[in-house]
């Protein structure tokens, strides 16, 4: 039975997950997950990983030893799960490492376009002793895809119901939203801003990285106008495939907003307001997709750091009335070792060399193998 590694640093910056899991030899299904471990982004580190989504001085060389300071932490993670499970690295197949996005701009420029996740395959595998396969967007990107959302096909895998159409809800620092039909259709597209304008603001205005529990929004009201302003975004009103990152939902959109909403809306507003319309903008934009692209849904399982936030949560319920809205905890796995254990599932497929990307969700021409693989280093 193949053992797998999956590690996973999001948008949002506050660390790596990773996880090691146990999956069946023929359908690649998850059948144990051994074990989990977090590991905080130094500040530093998220700080210079922040600035790299802009152009800046000197980048090629800042973005060469970030990925050696990210992989470090990548490879301190896989020591604890190493430990907690009792392995050694010969006993795990391989691990699954997503790296950093810093710029994600699939089909512009020249119809191919990139998306850039800082990531040093060899430098991990040498590391940890484990082969490591990284860099899974391009095959989808030369496929002519968007190279994203990446974990559509492993939600199928686990958390498809036959004869039930469930929506499977990622908030990270993007929401992204998986569709699974009753018929066994796959689709999936990112919605828009998750945690990721929260958690700028939260910095601006507190100096914490994020809103714990929505507590901040919880204590604001939501403000229509500045609310509608933010909606007027185009990329809300795309058809799928689609996809997006801090390229677009960025400070400066954020500030481009409150500068309008500022014209009409009367009286000041406070930062627990703002926090509170940032928090209904990723609200309204995700039971809107859910509503028009799988209308028959009655469960939403929602994974991500977002699923911890309760207000979030609160207000996507409200959005959603008639509907089970649960974290994935209750299909047995906790909100925040999803993503990780997709990474590993991606890493599974990559060594049995299966495909793993749907051109339903990407655009992409056929389905595509996915993923760079660096050998584990043997002793000469």
């Amino acid at each position: 039975m193949p053992t797998c590694i999956g590690l996973m640093s999001g948008t949002s910056l506050d660390g790596v997950d990773g996880v090691i899991a146990d999956f069946d030899p023929a359908t690649l299904r998850p059948v144990c997950l051994r074990g989990h471990a977090h590991a905080a982004m130094p500040q530093p580190l998220a700080e210079e990983l922040l600035a790299l989504n802009r152009s800046g001085d000197d980048e090629l060389h800042r973005a060469a030893l970030a990925a050696n300071a990210l992989m470090q932490l990548y490879a301190e993670v896989v020591v604890r799960l190493l430990a907690g499970a009792g392995l050694a690295p010969r006993e795990v197949l391989a691990l699954g490492a997503h790296g950093q996005t810093v710029r994600h701009r699939p089909l512009d420029f020249d119809g191919i376009g990139y998306s850039l996740q800082l990531v040093n395959g060899a430098l991990l595998a040498e590391r940890t002793g484990i082969a490591t396969v990284c860099d899974f967007r391009s095959a989808d990107l030369a496929a002519g895809g968007q190279g994203a959302p990446l974990v559509p096909a492993f939600h199928a895998a686990c958390f498809a119901q036959p004869g039930q159409d469930v929506a499977i809800l990622n908030l990270g620092g993007i929401a992204n939203l998986t569709l699974l039909s009753a018929a066994g259709d796959v689709r999936g597209f990112d919605v828009g801003p998750g945690n990721v304008l929260m958690d700028l603001w939260s910095r601006r205005c507190s100096g914490r990285s994020y809103d714990a529990e929505g507590a901040l929004a919880a204590a604001g009201r939501i403000l229509p106008e500045l609310l509608a302003v933010w909606l007027a975004e185009p990329y809300f009103r795309l058809e799928p495939p689609k996809s997006t990152g801090r390229d677009l939902f960025h400070a400066g959109w954020l500030e481009q907003g409150l500068h309008r909403a500022r014209r009409t809306t009367a009286g000041a507003a406070g930062a627990a307001d703002v926090m509170a319309t940032l928090a209904e903008l990723t609200a309204v934009t995700v039971a809107d997709a859910v509503r028009s692209r799988l209308p028959a849904a009655r469960r939403v399982r929602v994974c991500g750091g977002g699923a911890f936030n309760r207000h979030l949560m609160a207000r996507l319920r409200a959005r959603l009335p008639g509907l089970a809205l649960e974290s994935t905890a209750a299909e047995g796995i906790a909100p925040d070792q999803v993503e990780a254990l997709a990474f590993a599932w991606l890493a599974a497929c990559r060594m049995a060399g299966r495909s793993a990307s749907l051109p339903a969700v990407t655009g992409a021409r056929a389905p595509r193998v996915l993923g760079a693989l660096y050998a584990a280093p043997t002793c000469p």
